[in-house]
């Protein structure tokens, strides 16, 4: 009997997946390169399913049916490379490679590129929800080949998570590296989210001296309203939970944190566009210091100086962090709206918030408000300007300044919270001082300024010194 789908990969994800399209019906033939690794799930977890243990890449090729679909859960990078050196030569025209890590969206268009060059097809999707995900129901975002779409839908389809209304979270994104593109940004926003959530707890600890017991008690009564979420509920159960000798399990681990590189590529991808990603950025860079342990311990005592504790209400931390969402959210779409623009993607950003409903790790009650956004206005530009955002913000707007204002004044760090608020100032702003940063690109560099009394496009340069030089420099974009 011949195998639907094969995965290549047996680690958590790939182990679950499989176990997850197996019991929707489908026979699945399982490899991993590693010694023996797929002979015990055979005889593990995958004992007495419908599967094929292959033996070696060609053995796998040969236990599929066409048109083949071969997908891959391995590392990104080059291992992802060589995988699919090995099978584009045992594969024929119309088989489907689809790569299930997190790829850089840039590999993923180009290894689209190579695989259609032979005449097969490529799907790079972003797959997100972690162990628990994978085995009972993923969000997924494919992109790539999109005639490979109608081939892996019903697979993809059947072990994807569901909403609340019974809509599958997946859907077909792009050409090239947009399902990729879509999971980086997602991730991004999961840093965002985390982050503000650290910063709640932290102001509750430090500041209102709170419990873990209180904490949680607190974290689960937010999940039960407007900042209902995945995150918001692991929170209070990580805040409950006492190890084997009743300890409770927070208060021992390290304060140091570490990243997969999903959160750079998303602030990377922002820089490139000139999208001001502001909050996710500092979430990265707030992994970043947090990994530097023993110089935030040596700074601590030479920097140090006594503050009294500021308090805040509780309301108000609510308030202040649903804001913060409000804004990391909408600067995640507005990244996803200028790569759109750069690399010809027809993104339909309420599907894109529909596939986050379920199954992923930012899923969240307000995505449904999100999609509800953008199908009543699929060109709106910046979510914040829609008008469920633009109230929301606004009826938060003190709650944040008075967060923001309290962790200033006590010495509490707040840097994804501190940008929210700045974004959203700067972004209010009806006139910034960018007028005096052109005036001195200009003075210094010749680089041109435009005039608020001459039509947009129009470049202007002064001889500031009065030298009797004419030349400028390059106009500038902006």
């Amino acid at each position: 009997m011949l195998s639907d789908i094969a995965m290549i990969g047996l680690a958590v994800m790939g182990e679950n997946l499989s176990l997850n399209i197996e019991r929707h019906g489908f026979r699945v033939s399982v490899y991993d390169v590693r010694e023996g690794v797929t002979e015990a799930f055979a005889a593990g977890r995958g004992r007495g399913g419908n599967f094929y243990p292959a033996r070696s890449f060609e053995d796998l090729a040969a236990s599929l049916s066409r048109p083949r679909v071969i997908m891959m859960m391995i590392r990104a990078g080059d291992p992802v490379d060589e995988v699919i050196s090995r099978l584009l030569p045992l594969l024929e025209p119309g088989d489907i490679i689809i790569d299930g890590g997190n790829s850089r969206f840039q590999d993923t268009a180009r290894r689209c590129d190579l695989v259609e060059s032979r005449g097969c097809l490529y799907i790079g999707t972003g797959v997100s929800g972690g162990e628990e995900g994978a085995l009972n129901g993923p969000s997924l975002m494919p992109g790539g080949s999109e005639a490979a779409w109608e081939r892996i839908a019903p697979v993809f389809r059947a072990i994807c998570a569901r909403t609340d209304g019974g809509e599958p979270c997946c859907g077909f994104v792009g050409r090239g590296g947009a399902g990729h593109f879509v999971k980086t940004v997602h991730n991004g926003i999961e840093y965002g989210d985390m982050q503000l959530i650290c910063e709640v707890y932290q102001i509750m600890k430090d500041q209102l001296g709170m419990t873990n017991a209180r904490m949680r008690d607190v974290f689960a009564g937010w999940d039960r309203g407007r900042l209902e979420s995945y995150l918001i509920r692991i929170t209070s159960d990580i805040l409950g939970y006492r190890d084997g000798n009743g300890a409770e399990l927070i208060d021992s681990i390290l304060d140091a944190a570490g990243q997969k590189g999903t959160g750079k590529w998303a602030s990377e991808a922002a820089l490139d566009a000139g999208v001001p990603l502001t909050l996710i950025c500092e979430a990265v860079f707030a992994r970043s210091l947090s990994a530097d342990r023993d110089t935030r311990l040596r700074a601590s005592g030479l920097l140090d100086s006594p503050r009294e504790p500021v308090k805040v209400e509780i309301a108000d931390l609510e308030a202040a962090l649903y804001a913060a969402k409000l804004i990391s959210y909408s600067q995640g779409f507005s990244l996803m709206r200028a790569a759109a623009a750069e690399y010809g993607w027809k993104l339909n950003y309420g599907d894109i918030a529909l596939m986050w409903r379920g199954g992923c790790i930012i899923r969240s009650a307000f995505l449904g408000r999100i999609k509800q956004a953008f199908d009543a206005e699929p060109g709106l530009d910046v979510l914040l300007l829609s008008p469920f955002f633009r109230e929301e913000l606004l009826a938060c707007e003190k709650s944040l300044r008075r967060v923001c204002s309290a962790a200033a004044e006590s010495g509490t760090p707040i840097p994804a919270m501190g940008a929210a608020l700045s974004y959203f100032d700067g972004l209010r702003c009806g006139r910034l001082p960018a007028n005096l940063l052109q005036a001195m690109r200009d003075y210094f560099g010749a680089h041109t300024y435009e005039r608020v009394d001459a039509p947009r496009g129009e470049h202007f340069h002064t001889d500031w010194t009065r030298s009797g030089s004419g030349a400028a420099s390059t106009f500038y974009n902006a």
